[in-house]
C-alpha cells in the first residue's frame, strides 16, 4: 500500500459504475489526496459523458472524458485481428487489449496534471489488475498504483452498496442486471452475479449487442469484407473509416446473433473463471480474414504462424501487451500479413458464419495444378516417390517391430 502522506493527487480510471464510483470516495476520505477521473470512449457510448458528469457529482476535482475509438480500433483490435489471436479456443481478447490503452492515456494524464498516483477499480481476483498495472510500469516505471480492492476491508459488491449507501453515493444498481458488464466498440463482456454458476443459462434479455439466433431472420445475408495487408478495408464494396467498418460489422453480425461467447477460463492469477462474451463484429471479421488467408499465406509460414498465436494471445490476455515479446510478435505477423489482400465472401445465419468464396489477386490457388481434369502441369506418379520417401522412418519402425515379434534382435 502506498504511504498516504506521499500521495495528494491520484488519477483514477473511472467507469460510472459502483466499483469507482466507491473507490473514488475512497481515496479522497482514505488517503485526503485530490482525485481526477479518466474515462476513456472506446465505444461505450453515452455511459462516457454520463460517468463524466457523475465523477463531478461524486467528488473528483477535475473528470476527462477522452475519445480513443479511433486508436482503439486502428492500434489494438486490427492488430490483434492480424494476428488471427484467439484465447482458449472461444474468446476474441476484447477486454484484454482495451485496458493497456486505457492505462497508456491514464498516464498521460497523470503526467500533465502532476499526480502522484494512478488508481483502478479492478479487484484482486481478477485479470484487469495486472493488465493496468503491467501497462502502466511498461510506460512509467516510476508510478505509483492505488489498487483499492487490495487494500480496504471492503469484502464484496454488498459492501460497496452499503458504503456508497452511507455516502450518499448513486449506484445505479437495478434488480433485472445481477451481472456485470463491460462494453467497448470491439465487444461486451458480462461475469459475476448469476452467471457464477456454470451451470446457469445466462439471463434471458442479457445480450447487447446480438439478436437471440432463434429470433434471427429466416433469410440469410450475404456479406463481403475487403481486406488490404490483413487490415479490414471494405464491407459490400465501400471502403469506411475503422471506427465506422467496426460498427456497421457489429451492426451486420448482430442482427443475425453471431458472435456470442460463454466461456470458462482460465484467468492469469490461477482460477477459472465464467465470462459470456458478444463480439458480432469481430467474429465475421475473424473468419473472413482466415478466408483471405487460405488463398495468400504459403503453407509453412502460416504453420509458423498457428504455433505463435497461443504466445501472442497469452501475452495480449495476461496484460503483457507493452513488452517487447508481444511487440516482436506483432511485428512478425504484421510482415506475414503483406500478402493477406483480397475480399470474402460470408453467410451470415443464426448465429452462424459460412465462407462462401474468397478471391485475391496473391492468391497462391492455381486452378491449373489442383484440378481433377487433365493438365500438364503436375506428374501424378512424381507422387510415388514423395509417398516412399515420407513412409521410410515409418517402414522401418515396422520391420523392427516384426523382428523384434519373431524373436530376433532385440
Amino acid at each position: 500500500m502506498p504511504s498516504q502522506s506521499s500521495v495528494k493527487k491520484v488519477v483514477l480510471a473511472y467507469s460510472g459504475g459502483l466499483d469507482t464510483s466507491v473507490i473514488l470516495h475512497w481515496i479522497k476520505a482514505t488517503y485526503g489526496a485530490e482525485v481526477i477521473a479518466f474515462t476513456a470512449d472506446i465505444g461505450q457510448g453515452e455511459e462516457v459523458e454520463q460517468a463524466r458528469s457523475k465523477a463531478l457529482a461524486t467528488g473528483a476535482s477535475n473528470a476527462y472524458a477522452v475519445d480513443l475509438q479511433r486508436e482503439f480500433v486502428e492500434d489494438f483490435v486490427f492488430p490483434v485481428l492480424r494476428a488471427g489471436a484467439v484465447y482458449e479456443s472461444y474468446y476474441l481478447l476484447g477486454t484484454s487489449f482495451a485496458r493497456p490503452l486505457i492505462a497508456k492515456h491514464m498516464v498521460a494524464v497523470a503526467e500533465r496534471e502532476g499526480a502522484d498516483a494512478v488508481a483502478h477499480g479492478a479487484t484482486g481476483k481478477g485479470n484487469d489488475q495486472v493488465r493496468f498495472e503491467l501497462a502502466s510500469y511498461g510506460l512509467k516505471p516510476d508510478v505509483t498504483v492505488i489498487a483499492p480492492w487490495r487494500e480496504w476491508d471492503l469484502k464484496g459488491r454488498q459492501d460497496c452498496i452499503d458504503y456508497a449507501e452511507r455516502h450518499g453515493i448513486p449506484t445505479g444498481l437495478t434488480k433485472d442486471k445481477p451481472y456485470s458488464m463491460d462494453a467497448n466498440l470491439y465487444h461486451i463482456s458480462y461475469e459475476g452475479g448469476v452467471l457464477e454458476d456454470p451451470w446457469a443459462e445466462p439471463p434471458a434479455g442479457m445480450w447487447r449487442l446480438t439478436t437471440d439466433p432463434e429470433a434471427a431472420p429466416d433469410t440469410p445475408q450475404m456479406v463481403e469484407v475487403a481486406f488490404e495487408a490483413g487490415t479490414p478495408v471494405a464491407i459490400d464494396g465501400e471502403r469506411m473509416d475503422p471506427v465506422t467498418l467496426l460498427s456497421s460489422a457489429n451492426r451486420i453480425a448482430g442482427a443475425h446473433g453471431v458472435g456470442r461467447v460463454d466461456l470458462v477460463e482460465n484467468r492469469f492469477v490461477g482460477m477459472k473463471s465464467r465470462g459470456c462474451y458478444e463480439t458480432p463484429g469481430g467474429t465475421l471479421l475473424f473468419h473472413a480474414h482466415k478466408a483471405i488467408e487460405q488463398l495468400t499465406l504459403d503453407r509453412q509460414v502460416m504453420k509458423l504462424r498457428d504455433d505463435l498465436v497461443p504466445r501472442y494471445a497469452h501475452a495480449v490476455y495476461d496484460g503483457f501487451w507493452y513488452a517487447p515479446e508481444r511487440e516482436v510478435l506483432q511485428r512478425t505477423f504484421d510482415d506475414i500479413q503483406r500478402p493477406v489482400s483480397g475480399v470474402a465472401r460470408l453467410k451470415l445465419y443464426k448465429g452462424n458464419v459460412t465462407i462462401l468464396g474468397r478471391q485475391s489477386p496473391n492468391s497462391l490457388y492455381r486452378h491449373d495444378v489442383v484440378t481433377f481434369e487433365a493438365d500438364d502441369v503436375y506428374h501424378q506418379a512424381d507422387a510415388d516417390g514423395f509417398i516412399k520417401l515420407n513412409a521410410l522412418r515409418l517402414r522401418i519402425a515396422a520391420q523392427r517391430r516384426a523382428l523384434q515379434a519373431d524373436g530376433g534382435e532385440g
